[in-house]
């Protein structure tokens, strides 16, 4: 049976595509949005994307500042109330005492470590190590070849700063002599040097302080101002000459620098081993293989 156009019209939805029925309002089409713009800024390279901020490093400052406080602490009420020590007498045994000097400093290394590991483990779903620094040496030459390089541009390294050491008048007593005056003192000192402070330090301000520098200030101020910061870490150790503080800062700007270049804590890991190495093999030539000390005042 056929039906007529009069007894059954076109259906609107069976209109072509794009033609606009009778008796509907046409449909305007709103253009796609623009794509979103990229970000202008520079890209932040891998090694400083980094999760903590200022106030986390004035946080760490304050422990860091406390503990110390609260180990000396602890090691004065021991001598006083154990040891029977008079007062007067604490100062100079907690400078000079090898075994309460490293124990102290051992002490406070692994709760600068914990603070670190228990409060950027919490802010990062990385491996500790890798969010403070650890990362893989450039794949470009091997892990051994790299490694040796850079340990004896260390050693190279602390050769040339006891050069320029000899030409600076030293003082009388350096607070880190009076802890090299025997054989005990010597190994502890040492060990520390060599088993655990390159480890520490170098997670420290290679790893936390300098990426966050860097990262606000940029990568030549962060590089100086980690390097400054080191050197006036060790300043109590060689009794505020600024000459040897100056070349430990020199040391820091270096190990900073290293790091900055290669973009791993490995590498200044391995500079700074390499340094301390040096500095503790020529202890050991001056002193006869730590047999031989010159006699105390």
């Amino acid at each position: 049976m056929n039906f007529s156009d009069d007894e059954h019209p076109l259906d609107p939805d069976d209109a072509a595509p794009g033609a606009p029925s009778e008796g509907l309002p046409a449909v305007e089409e709103i253009p796609p949005s623009p794509p979103p713009a990229p970000d202008s800024g520079p890209p932040v390279p891998e090694d400083l994307r980094i999760s903590w901020s200022w106030l986390h490093l004035v946080v760490f400052l304050l422990f860091s500042v406390g503990s110390l406080f609260f180990i000396q602490l602890t090691l004065s009420t021991y001598l006083i109330a154990a040891r029977h020590v008079p007062a007067r007498n604490i100062e100079r045994l907690l400078t000079s005492n090898a075994v309460y000097v490293v124990g102290g400093q051992i002490v406070w290394f692994g709760l600068l470590m914990l603070f670190l590991w228990a409060t950027l483990s919490a802010m990062s779903q990385a491996p500790f190590w890798r969010t403070v620094g650890w990362r893989s040496l450039p794949s470009s030459t091997s892990f051994s070849g790299a490694a040796w390089r850079y340990f004896f541009t260390g050693f190279l390294l602390a050769i040339f700063i006891n050069v320029v050491s000899l030409r600076i008048r030293q003082p009388e007593k350096v607070p880190i002599q009076e802890l090299l005056k025997d054989r005990t003192g010597a190994l502890l000192v040492m060990g520390l040097a060599v088993l655990l402070a390159p480890l520490v330090e170098e997670t420290v301000f290679r790893g936390y302080i300098y990426p966050l520098l860097a990262r606000k200030l940029g990568v030549p101020a962060g590089i100086a101002l980690t390097g400054i910061f080191f050197g006036l870490l060790h300043g109590a150790q060689l009794g505020w000459t600024w000459e040897l503080v100056a070349l430990l800062v020199l040391v820091g700007i270096v190990l900073t620098y290293v790091r900055a270049r290669a973009g791993t804590v490995v590498a200044s890991y391995f500079v700074h081993l390499g340094y301390n190495s040096m500095l503790t093999i020529s202890a050991g030539i001056a002193t006869h293989g730590f047999r031989s000390f010159p006699p105390g005042p």
